[in-house]
């Protein structure tokens, strides 16, 4: 997740001055994991503004709320929360989430709790995945592997690695107005966006295999190839394509 943030970190922050983020607001991120890009938004709303920072992992948020602390940032605060289930309370002009309604069954309903938790006038920042988008340089058979293996396991699990061009619909259906899109996909012949793909093939494992769509001795030999890909010189690897789309809640 750390490297995942730092690799994410320049198309986040741009994501988030092109939405509108600004001094003296009150913010809500969902799925804020170690705090990474939450850290950032407290620095940009300053300290007459407000970060609330959620996930279902308690774990990370103690070590988000540690460095905080570390950080010497007390515009910050963490708290367990399921968008899924239901918002915080609280009114908030600025909500973002980054890679959480690709994870649910519903991402209409963790919508509209998102959407009950902003003001009128509100905005609303997603930023989400659409594997279908993945490539390489040259070709790489397992990379072919990895994506058909993460979409399929997804799929059985009733959600959806493809969401991306979905966002602005999900926007509109939600009831948010003034609706933007924007593709980016962070790549590279060299550094941590190599990485990316193989970690994500080693963390969805245990998934795969509990599928029955391959076996630990395949998924090692898929893993190994794709370490091999990414330490390879002048190989071209990158993310997920990413969707961003934002709104208005209606005043």
């Amino acid at each position: 997740m750390r490297i995942l943030s730092r690799v994410m970190r320049p198309t986040s922050l741009a994501l988030l001055q092109r939405a509108g983020l600004q001094t003296g607001m009150n913010v809500l991120e969902v799925g804020c994991g170690g705090g990474d890009l939450a850290f950032d938004i407290a620095r940009i709303v300053g300290p007459t503004g407000r970060v609330l920072g959620t996930d279902i992992d308690q774990t990370k948020l103690d070590l988000a709320a540690s460095e905080a602390v570390a950080h010497n940032l007390t515009n910050i605060a963490f708290q367990p929360g399921n968008i899924a289930e239901s918002a915080p309370a609280g009114s908030f002009d600025f909500v973002h989430t980054r890679f959480v309604l690709t994870h649910l069954t519903n991402p209409s309903q963790a919508l509209t709790h998102i959407r009950a938790a902003l003001r009128r006038g509100g905005t609303v920042v997603l930023e989400d995945i659409d594997f279908s988008g993945y490539f390489c340089y040259p070709d790489c058979a397992a990379l072919g592997c990895y994506v058909q293996l993460y979409t399929e396991t997804t799929r059985r699990r009733g959600v959806d690695a493809n969401i991306g061009p979905r966002l602005p619909s999900l926007l509109a259906e939600a009831g948010f107005e003034n609706i933007q899109v924007n593709i980016v996909q962070p790549s590279g012949f060299e550094g941590e966006v190599k990485l990316i793909t193989p970690l994500t093939m080693e963390n969805i494992a245990d998934a795969v295999i509990a599928e029955g769509l391959a076996t630990a001795k395949e998924i090692d030999g898929i893993v190994s190839d794709l370490y091999n890909f990414a330490n390879t010189p002048g190989t071209l690897g990158c993310t997920p394509r990413i969707f961003e789309a934002w709104g208005r809640r209606p005043a």
